[in-house]
């Protein structure tokens, strides 16, 4: 994803460990794969990382420096 820096620099940072790094979507921005409002952006740092999700949800998905990147749609 080539525009990854200014689409980190839109968003709220939420949580970050050693597993994965969570943003908010404060200000309605985009998903860069389905182009429509994103609630959240999470990058997962490990080749292996479970999420526990309270409900169900749309995924979009891409990549980033070999690290996976989630959108979530409520």
């Amino acid at each position: 994803m080539e525009d990854f820096d200014d689409l980190v620099s839109s968003l709220t940072p939420r949580e970050d460990n050693d597993a994965i790094k969570s943003y908010q979507n404060t200000t309605a921005v985009a998903c860069p794969a389905c182009e429509k409002p994103f609630d959240d952006m999470v990058v997962c740092k490990r080749e292996l990382t479970s999420l526990n999700l309270d409900f169900e949800m749309d995924l979009c998905t891409t990549t980033h420096d070999g690290n996976v990147v989630l959108f979530t749609h409520k």
